[in-house]
């Protein structure tokens, strides 16, 4: 039986293209065009009954619409991040807030720096990357914080792309998509592990919801790839949200709607 899902995320802010860029080239990115992909994006993640949770746009905050790097969610607990551009600090707030209906809040402490993009979950592993994000700090910090509630949590060098899961996302039946010239995977000893297209080297990013991988359409390559592995397969068009270095992770924070609920904490 499939347990109740709920999304958090964000409207696009206006100020978009004064977004943070760490390895793509500036683009200029047509607002009203991202604000209709990712309505789109919501409607795929309702589609698949995931109950969505909009919060409006941040105008003075441009990056603010990527809700995945400010808090990491696991069914215990949120811990809110301190992330590693201090310009996106200020979205943590007003999130922290909107998961409290949902889950007890801890906090990062300085000189912790980490970003949520930088962790993969797969069951009770936890893989967190260091980035030009997330420094070692963070990932001691939320080690120390998950070990409570018997999650492993391993690190893994990343390089030459944003976060982690630029480089590599859980996708299911014990399978990891990745890019092994961005990480050492290695790390991954007893994944198995499928190679994104050397065309495609952006298309290891991807979003697990229920039973569905949800990639790009811009990775056609990756996607007949998956789909002859036998898995299910959705495509979303993020061509201007991907101007901003983003993936389909990086739009949502998504996590199990039952575990830790608030009315279960009488709050």
């Amino acid at each position: 039986m499939r347990r109740p899902v709920t999304a958090i995320t964000r409207q696009v802010s206006a100020s978009i293209n004064n977004c943070e860029l760490s390895f793509h080239a500036r683009q200029p990115i047509d607002v009203a065009k991202a604000m209709a992909q990712h309505k789109a994006y919501e409607d795929c993640l309702a589609g698949l009954g995931v109950r969505i949770v909009s919060l409006p746009a941040e105008p003075e905050l441009p990056d603010a619409v990527f809700v995945e790097d400010p808090a990491v969610v696991v069914d215990e607990v949120a811990v809110i991040s301190i992330m590693g551009a201090p310009s996106r600090r200020p979205e943590a707030s007003s999130l922290a807030e909107a998961l409290s209906h949902y889950r007890p809040i801890k906090f990062l402490v300085e000189p912790a720096t980490l970003d949520g993009g930088d962790v993969l979950r797969a069951g009770r592993f936890i893989f967190v990357g260091l980035s030009q994000r997330t420094n070692q700090e963070g990932i001691a910090q939320l080690s120390d914080m998950f070990r409570v509630y018997d999650y492993q949590v391993q690190s893994v060098e990343v390089r030459g792309c944003l976060h982690l899961k630029s480089a590599c996302s859980y996708i299911g039946n014990d399978t990891v998509l990745v890019n092994r010239s961005l990480i050492d995977a290695e790390r991954f000893r007893g994944f198995e592990l499928v190679d994104v297209p050397d065309e495609e080297p952006a298309a290891a990013n991807a979003l697990l919801v229920q039973d569905v991988v949800i990639i790009p359409a811009s990775f056609p390559k990756t996607r007949a790839l998956l789909e002859q592995r036998g898995f299910r397969v959705q495509t979303i068009d993020l061509s201007e949200l991907q101007k901003a270095e983003a993936g389909v992770t990086c739009t949502s924070l998504i996590f199990n709607h039952e575990a830790m609920a608030a009315e279960d904490r009488g709050v």
